[in-house]
């Protein structure tokens, strides 16, 4: 441990440094504190201007204990535990919070005494010694803090992270009225923004908070209260004013005890951009696999290269209209949902598609993706991890090699049909879903390529315009002399064409998606009235094969996205779509000339509404080692140093 004199260094200040945190007050000068920042320990930390409460203290007990700003850190400890107990709680501690070290426990706030200084002693062994003061206050949590000294007020820390994947659009903190506001942080990082993540042992996880002090991050489409959002777009950013309110779907996550600690990186207006050629507003972010600059996909491009590239963060809510969490997901090698579509509202996030939108999660742990669902759609959700799944009998595989031949990443698909029947007990049956359109489905309909060609963007492109496009344009127009704001060639390129088309047109393509809806919930994947197996079958299309498509690249022109794939299934017809990792494959990277790992994935897809049958098989499939919970890295299986983080020294 280093010495008080080293331990502590100032890094930046966001107030004056003298003025007390706590004191200032906007509704008499118009001074607000912000939070500051330090160095302790060679770590970087935010002291939160918001205190947690206050404790009665005598200055000259703290003498020992180093001090910046007039702030010392200390460390609170609510458990009743003996002084002889308190080293292995602090073990303890370190191993599960990133925040907490023990270079905060020079001074102790020991609960269950009334005096000022109980004793100093050596708690660490080999460490400094500890002043360790009684605390008769239970209302502050556990953890590290920093003690204003003027004024008795335990200030909450947040450690700093570099956003090095250039995941973030902003960092936030939320305020006592619950609004939330920018993190003043900042660290040493290139193009990159810091993010601040509060101590796991503030929380604690209850019936009614079972996400307690999981780290969120929100996608930047829905709206935060004290928030400016951008949807991708800087004109939309610097045009519209902060929400006033939360939306009801973050709100869910926040009352069940979830910490949002920034807003994630979309493409624009949550249209599917490439890295390279398309984002132009913004930069898109990094997708850590392989060699760090393959295409991370979109729209929810931030919440996949965050959940990818860090170990700090649980949990990034996106969306998915067309496969906006699936591709991420897929390309990061990470669990991903689409869920049953209309499971929560979504007032107060912009819309692609209102007829196609949903929220979901990108996620590495499959039994903290059960509580996040359960919190998220409520009651619309049926959890079976507390009962015994009856999985379906019958697997259907869409496009699946007949065998593995000489590619390794075949040889993962199928080797995990074979362990996904043997698991369940089902019989595995190819599916061609052209072939089965033609036998069973409307009479003389076209064939399903030709059928459903225009339906996709017909839809995306007609609401979107209506929803967005159109008041944004006027409000733009109105503010700026009636000019127009840039937009980036996708979203330009695809509401040119949803102009092409009349009312008719558009309701012809509800109707010919209203049509195929019926027919494969009815012939593909009908629901059973058994909960615990609720679908008739499991059906899997190939997410990922590890292929290359770095950033690189430069593609043609953006288009209309025509055309159907088994990707546009579950937009279509509103059953969940989730996303499996598997493993992955090496190939030589056209930019590190050496062998790079990607991920191999797979899409599931069971009956409307069976959502937490897929949570309950993948964390079946994670017990028996079939699938593995990815790790952050340059490997989803191995983890490993993320080449755009490696250090020379």
């Amino acid at each position: 441990m280093s010495t008080p004199r080293r331990s502590v260094r100032s890094l930046g200040l966001s107030i004056l440094s003298l003025v007390s945190l706590s004191s200032l007050s906007t509704a008499s000068s118009g001074l607000a504190g912000t939070g500051l920042s330090v160095v302790f320990n060679d770590v970087y930390y935010y002291i939160s201007p918001f205190p947690s409460g206050r404790v009665p203290m005598n200055p000259k007990s703290l003498s020992s204990v180093p001090t910046v700003f007039g702030f010392k850190p200390v460390t609170v400890i609510q458990d009743a535990i003996a002084e002889s107990e308190i080293p292995d709680l602090f073990t303890k501690w370190a191993a599960e919070d990133d925040v907490f070290q023990t270079a905060f426990t020079q001074a102790i706030f020991l609960a269950g005494s009334n005096q000022t200084c109980l004793t100093k002693r050596e708690i660490i062994p080999g460490g400094a010694t500890s002043s360790i003061v009684g605390l008769n206050v239970t209302t502050v949590p556990s953890g590290p803090y920093f003690l204003e000294m003027a004024t008795g007020s335990l200030h909450p820390v947040s450690r700093l992270y570099e956003d090095f994947a250039q995941a973030f659009l902003q960092s936030l903190i939320r305020n006592p009225e619950g609004k939330f506001q920018p993190m003043s942080a900042q660290i040493p990082g290139s193009a990159s923004l810091t993010i601040g993540v509060p101590s796991r042992l503030y929380f604690t996880k209850t019936a009614a908070k079972p996400l307690a002090g999981v780290r969120l991050a929100v996608k930047d489409i829905y709206r935060l209260a004290g928030v400016k959002g951008s949807n991708g777009n800087r004109a939309w950013y610097d045009l519209y004013p902060a929400s006033t309110y939360t939306g009801p779907a973050i709100q869910r996550l926040i009352d069940a005890g979830a910490i949002v600690v920034g807003l994630q990186k979309t493409s624009q207006f949550a249209n599917g951009e490439t890295a390279t050629a398309d984002w132009v507003d913004y930069h898109s972010p990094f997708n850590p696999r392989g060699d760090g600059y393959q295409d991370p996909s979109s729209s929810s491009s931030g919440a996949g290269a965050s959940m990818g590239s860090y170990d700090w963060l649980d949990l990034a809510i996106g969306s998915d209209t067309g496969g906006s969490i699936r591709g991420p997901a897929g390309v990061q090698g990470l669990f991903g949902n689409r869920p049953s579509h209309g499971l929560v509202s979504l007032d107060n996030v912009m819309p692609l598609a209102p007829t196609l939108d949903t929220p979901g999660f990108l996620i590495r742990d499959p039994y903290l993706w059960d509580a996040a669902n359960a919190a998220l759609y409520g009651s619309n959700y049926k959890s079976l991890v507390s009962a015994t799944p009856n999985y379906p009998k019958t697997i259907r595989t869409v496009s699946f090699p007949a065998s593995a031949g000489t590619s390794a990443s075949s040889k993962i698909l199928l080797d995990f049909v074979s362990a996904l029947a043997n698991l369940t007990g089902a019989t595995v049956k190819p599916l061609t879903l052209a072939t089965e359109w033609t036998a069973t489905g409307p009479a003389g309909a076209a064939p399903l390529s030709q059928y459903l060609n225009t339906t996709y963007p017909a839809i995306i492109t007609k609401e979107q315009i209506k929803l967005v496009r159109d008041p944004f344009y006027g409000d733009y127009a109105a503010a700026n002399g009636g000019r127009l704001p840039f937009i980036n060639p996708v979203p330009l390129s695809r509401w040119g064409y949803g102009d092409t088309l009349s009312e008719e047109q558009l309701q012809a393509q509800y109707t010919a998606r209203e049509t195929f809806m019926g027919w494969f919930n009815t012939e593909i994947l009908a629901p059973v009235a058994d909960e615990t197996q609720c679908s008739s079958s499991i059906v899997l299309y190939i997410g990922s094969t590890g292929g290359q498509n770095p950033r690189n690249r430069y593609g043609s022109a953006p288009g209309v996205p025509f055309g159907f794939s088994t990707g546009r299934v579950s937009p279509f017809t509103e059953v969940p779509d989730s996303v499996f990792p598997l493993g992955e494959v090496s190939s030589t990277s056209s930019i590190t000339g050496k062998p790079e790992p990607l991920p191999v994935a797979v899409d599931v897809m069971v009956a409307k509404g069976c959502d937490g049958l897929l949570v309950r098989l993948a964390q079946d499939l994670v017990k028996a080692g079939v699938i593995t919970i990815p790790k952050t890295g340059a490997s989803g299986k191995t983890g490993g140093k993320i080449l755009l983080k490696a250090r020379g020294f």
